[in-house]
C-alpha cells in the first residue's frame, strides 16, 4: 500500500531528518520526495510505500501526528487514493 505524508510548518532544522528517521524505523519506504520553503513556511509531500511495515497506517498516522505536535509542524498520513481523489481537477 502507498501513502502520501505531507509536513507543514515554520521551518526549522531536523524536521526531515526526524520524519523520515521514523518512518525507516517502521520499514516505510520513500519513493519520492518534494520539499519547499516559502518564507519561513517549510512544505514537503512524500509518497511512500507502507508495504513492508509491520505498522498499521492509523497507527502511523497516530505515531506522525504526534510527533508533528513534538516538532512544531503539521503531519498528515493518506491513502494514495483518498489523496490522489482529493485533488482531482
Amino acid at each position: 500500500m502507498k501513502a502520501i505524508v505531507t509536513v507543514i510548518g515554520k521551518d526549522k532544522p531536523g524536521i526531515i531528518a526526524k520524519v523520515s528517521t521514523a518512518l525507516a524505523e517502521n520499514q516505510v519506504n520513500i519513493e519520492d520526495i518534494s520539499q519547499t520553503l516559502m518564507q519561513e513556511n517549510f512544505t514537503m509531500l512524500m509518497l511512500c510505500d507502507l508495504s513492508s511495515s509491520k505498522l498499521p497506517l492509523e497507527k502511523l498516522q497516530a505515531q506522525l501526528v504526534e510527533m508533528g505536535k513534538e516538532i512544531g509542524v503539521s503531519i498528515h498520513v493518506q491513502h494514495e487514493d483518498i489523496f490522489n481523489a482529493m485533488h482531482k481537477i
